[in-house]
């Protein structure tokens, strides 16, 4: 009877929350990642430099890093419904705001405000999982979740290549129609935000009370083991003194530096070395990040099984950098597209696996500025990577120089996830069947 209770429970706590948190954070994805798209026609309009460029998209991050923890510690105390809806109307504001700009220092400010607006999102959502799934089905819902990434070039690069197309319509340049409609849509999500998600499983009317009162006691339950297993796991202080907090800090700073590092600029690269257009760009970028989705949800559901999530992580860490050096090099279209494709399928691939190892021993508080501490040490390297990306291709005249340094940053990277401790998922009280939250979507 409790086995099929708790089914039922993940079941609809799956089918209620992935769904919706993937569509926002599609849309939060395609805010923060347009700009490599409409760089294809701000290199023009306004002149931007592949430094320029580089050192704007990547000083979102600079904001990021700067708000992370507050925003994350203030979601934690306010609650997560009116906190994201917050979050995501002030910087649907400010994405199609973007449309204004007229030179770089406008491009950097705004890029930085929204790089603060945004902070705490994507920790934020993390958090908010480990409140409704225990931790042995935690990577298959990140997985679920995280699909938004690629999904959002997938369906990013063919509608921001057509946006593109809409040039001089109504004496606006096609990378301000860009701006003004991928950024306004988040404004809407954000107001119905506030009447869609619940705090939690207990306020959750659509649940049946012995499923309310399963997820409840499940999670209570790990948060009292990981608390017994590792003290001070669920205080703010010892979340952010701790060394694995810092070491799973920067790997994930190592994946992002190479991921936007090499990201931001596949349009440009992609453009410089085929000649297609806009659109043809947007089309052809989509088809990696499309192999990149079936490739999280298989190996998440893969590393949920295995004793052991770091080989997995290291493993994709190095597909990601076999990818990175060989499109450094690629000239021909087909070679562009599988090398792009096998470091979409190593870097995102990686990032559901990661973030099953903080969320296994950080609970409480501590978890709220533990993610967000690692979130933001990551998201210096989502400054770094496009910034030196960007000022590397200016100085040498190629991408093959920086994107050999980031697929060698990879390996390193891979190498340390071996120091990450990683703690057994605590054992059920019941055992819902592992695909029974999958199946249901």
């Amino acid at each position: 009877m409790e086995d099929e209770v708790g089914r039922r429970a993940l079941a609809k706590a799956t089918r209620r929350l992935i769904p919706f948190l993937f569509g926002i954070y599609v849309v939060a994805y395609l805010d923060r990642v347009n700009v490599s798209f409409a760089q294809l026609q701000l290199e023009d309009d306004l002149g931007f430099s592949d430094t320029i460029f580089g050192l704007g998209a990547g000083i979102f991050s600079l904001g990021y890093v700067i708000f992370g923890v507050p925003s994350n510690l203030a979601l934690a105390r306010f609650g997560a419904r009116r906190w994201l809806a917050a979050i995501m109307i002030v910087w649907g504001i400010l994405s199609a705001s973007t449309m204004f700009i007229t030179g770089a220092a406008g491009f950097y400010i705004l890029r930085f405000v929204l790089g603060a607006a945004e902070a705490g999102f994507f920790p934020g959502i993390i958090l908010y999982l480990t409140w409704w799934f225990p931790e042995r089905e935690r990577t298959r819902a990140l997985a679920l979740f995280l699909t938004a990434i690629s999904v959002a070039y997938v369906a990013g690069g063919p509608i921001s290549g057509g946006l593109l197309e809409l040039d001089g319509v109504l004496g606006l340049d096609g990378w301000q129609w860009l701006f003004l409609c991928e950024g306004l849509p988040a404004v809407g999500l954000g107001i119905f935000t506030l009447r869609y998600l619940d705090e939690g499983p207990e306020d959750a009317e659509w649940l049946d009370a012995e499923e309310r009162d399963y997820l409840v006691g499940e999670i209570a339950r790990e948060r009292a083991l990981m608390e017994a297993a590792a003290p001070g796991g669920g205080r703010i202080g010892d979340a952010l003194a701790s060394g694995q907090v810092w070491l799973l800090g920067l790997i994930y700073f190592i994946l992002l530096s190479a991921g936007f590092g090499l990201t931001f600029f596949v349009p440009d690269l992609v453009q410089d070395r085929t000649g297609f257009s806009d659109f043809e760009v947007g089309a052809l970028a989509a088809v990696p990040y499309g192999i990149a989705t079936v490739a999280m949800l298989v190996v998440a559901r893969r590393a949920d099984r295995a004793p052991s999530r770091r080989p997995y992580i290291a493993g994709l860490a190095l597909v990601g950098a076999l990818g990175t050096v060989l499109t450094a090099y690629a000239q021909s279209t087909l070679l562009l597209t599988v090398a792009i494709s096998l470091a979409a399928v190593g870097l995102l691939g990686a990032i559901p696996v990661f973030w099953a190892l903080p969320t296994a021993f950080l609970s409480g508080a501590g978890a709220a500025a533990g993610i967000a501490l690692i979130a933001v040490l990551g998201n210096l390297g989502g400054f770094a990577g496009p910034a030196f990306t960007g000022i590397s291709e200016d100085s040498t005249g190629g991408f093959e120089m920086p994107l050999t340094v980031l697929a060698g940053l990879l390996v390193v990277g891979a190498a340390l996830v071996y120091a990450a401790r990683e703690s057994p998922a605590p054992a059920p009280t019941t055992t819902p069947a592992p695909a029974a939250a999958g199946d249901s979507l």
